[in-house]
């Protein structure tokens, strides 16, 4: 082999070993917007809401305990308060108009897992676990954000443990006692969440 050849050769090699690198480092974030809090198109404050008029997530949430998804409220849905309470407040005057129009809300997306993930909102709902053990305390939050990473480690710790997870006095997830394996059956079969 002549050295312009091994050159070459020691060249590729490399540049595939850093694009290796650089695509790993790519997948590892996937799905993790810990912190990721966008703006939407209504301001809405789940802390007043469900913090200071304790509304259930599953009133506006009604598919959780049904569903795959959790579902986005439709606009009727906070008219159903709305329609008596700051009815004249300019962000119900944006529900009020999308009603009338028969639009959506474009809300943004918050917590958003990856394509190659499966996740089903209503085993986890029907198995007893509170919505603030994945989304955190939503009910301080003014602005809904991605309060954890929401990966694969996050969900297979839960997973394995088969013990209960409360808030901790952070709003951080923390093991309080034992439940039986045979109450939350919580599989870490890949082909559950992954398929």
């Amino acid at each position: 082999m002549s050295l312009r050849t091994a050159k070459i050769i020691s060249l590729l090699v490399t540049l595939i070993g850093v694009a290796v690198i650089w695509q790993g480092s790519n997948f590892r974030g996937l799905g993790n917007q810990q912190g990721y809090q966008p703006a939407q198109p209504i301001n809405f404050s789940h802390k007043v809401h469900a913090g200071d008029n304790q509304i259930q997530c599953l009133y506006c949430h009604s598919s959780a305990d049904k569903s795959k998804v959790a579902g986005i409220p439709a606009a009727s849905t906070c008219m159903n308060c709305h329609s008596k309470i700051l009815k004249d407040s300019p962000e119900i005057q944006k529900i009020a108009a999308a009603l009338a129009q028969n639009k959506p809300i474009e809300w943004v997306k918050v917590n958003d897992l990856p394509d190659h993930v499966a996740f089903n909102h209503s085993r986890h709902v029907t198995a007893g676990l509170k919505c603030q053990q994945c989304h955190g305390p939503v009910e301080t939050m003014d602005r809904v954000e991605q309060f954890d990473a929401l990966s694969m480690g996050f969900c297979v710790a839960c997973h394995r443990t088969h013990r209960e997870v409360t808030l901790d006095e952070n709003g951080r997830p923390t093991v309080t006692k034992e439940v039986s394996p045979k109450r939350l059956m919580a599989s870490t079969d890949c082909s559950v969440c992954h398929h």
